[in-house]
């Protein structure tokens, strides 16, 4: 098939190499502009446009798909299909209608549950035992398309979003070419997602990124891993932000106000239950194990976290 591909970030770059192991036609890419980076604030190219150069496609770069030149454009490409992975941008209805079939894209979560731009953090900090990734053919909605394919996998007791993130665009990569083959072939017939147990992932806002040491262990631990590695769960400790990168979650109830260390080795009072912090960062300095974090760093037994 003659495809168009449409992705940014790393998520997106193992269906890229998918599709072009897979032997079809990618007549262009397109991705986000170059944007100003790092220390330095040099423009850099998205993961998926240095993977397309790689591989000598045609990479496309524009700032808006609403204007009619560029929708044009994309119309003229005369793609059979057009996948789409966390590209960035809302498709008009031009270019969703642009390609013979349609634009699909690969989401992960297992819909209707976490439609949206941050389906893998919300299932890990709402406590989710499972998720998926989804090959769904679009329409305006936000991710309100007939699925075509889905595949489950379990959320372990300790994932982090940054495990479940690999892990879901290696599913999505294993998945695109025989879904998409088999619905243009006519051998699926894509099915409606149920009315029922619609969720919304809205994205991370900072306000989240704050502990509250009132609440239970178990919903810190959850929203620890959820926000690892990205934006990171913080909180201040003698008047510094810190970073929590990871830690561990007690049911027992601790004798001690929330947020109130335990002991000299950053066991912390929570609402219900403890939690010791394992892996933090000051700002300005590396992530540390908790050894070599109290080294520099002696958070003592009533030191109060807020």
């Amino acid at each position: 098939m003659k495809l168009i591909f449409m992705g940014t970030p790393e998520f997106a770059v193992p269906t890229l190499e998918a599709l072009v192991e897979s032997g079809h036609d990618i007549c262009a890419v397109y991705t986000q502009p170059p944007r100003p980076a790092g220390r330095g604030k040099r423009e850099q190219k998205s993961a998926v446009h240095k993977t397309a150069d790689h591989h000598g496609l045609v990479v496309r770069t524009p700032q808006s798909l609403k204007n009619p030149s560029e929708q044009q454009a994309f119309a003229d490409l005369g793609a059979d299909c057009a996948v789409v992975v966390a590209y960035g941008q809302i498709l008009p209805q031009p270019v969703l209608d642009a390609p013979r079939f349609g634009c699909v894209n690969v989401h992960a979560s297992l819909l209707p549950r976490w439609r949206g731009a941050a389906p893998i953090h919300r299932a890990i900090m709402a406590g989710d035992t499972e998720t998926g990734v989804c090959i769904m053919q679009m329409e305006a909605g936000l991710d309100t398309g007939p699925v075509i394919a889905r595949e489950a996998t379990p959320i372990g007791p300790k994932a982090t979003t940054a495990e479940l993130h690999d892990e879901l665009a290696e599913l999505g990569a294993r998945l695109i070419a025989p879904s998409l083959d088999a619905y243009v072939s006519g051998a699926v017939t894509p099915l409606e997602q149920p009315a029922e147990g619609v969720t919304y992932a809205h994205k991370i806002d900072k306000a989240e990124a704050r502990i509250n040491w009132t609440v239970s262990a178990a919903e810190i631990d959850r929203q620890v891993r959820g926000l690892s590695p990205f934006p990171g769960a913080w909180t201040m400790i003698k008047g510094e932000r810190v970073k929590v990168l990871a830690g561990e979650a007690f049911e027992t109830t601790a004798l001690g106000d929330a947020g109130t260390a335990l002991d000299g080795e950053l066991l912390i009072a929570c609402g219900q239950g403890r939690y010791r912090i394992t892996r933090a960062q000051r700002a300005g300095k590396g992530a540390m194990d908790l050894t070599d974090f109290l080294r520099g760093f002696a958070v003592p037994a009533g030191t109060v976290l807020k």
